[in-house]
């Protein structure tokens, strides 16, 4: 798949979810309360942060790791693989998990 690709796969969720959008030209993210919460890296992979719990159980349950973007394992984020990305509706829940988990967090 190409970087091409993923981008409008990423953009097609981000657009069904609630209460954010899209952000970056380059570096593609999604932010809120002063965190990001999920990312396109340059590689053309998306990252979504959870919370350590439900991170371990979805690493688990798909079968992934920990996501790295630009080289850097990124802090609470699981790599979502790529065989999940056309399940939108779980994809949205997902994304929508994570942005309600960094409103939870201390505002930078």
């Amino acid at each position: 798949m190409t970087w091409e690709d993923a981008l409008k796969i990423y953009d097609d969720i981000v657009e069904a979810c609630n209460g954010f959008e899209r952000k970056g030209k380059k570096m593609i993210y999604t932010s809120s309360n002063g965190y990001m919460f999920t990312l396109l890296n340059k590689a053309g992979e998306i990252g979504i942060r959870l919370p350590k719990e439900e991170a371990a159980k979805f690493m688990e349950q798909h079968n992934t790791g920990h996501y790295y973007s630009y080289g850097a394992k990124m802090k609470d984020y699981v790599l979502v693989p790529e065989s999940l990305w056309k399940d939108k509706k779980l994809m949205v829940s997902y994304f929508e998990q994570s942005f309600a988990y960094v409103n939870t967090l201390k505002s930078k």
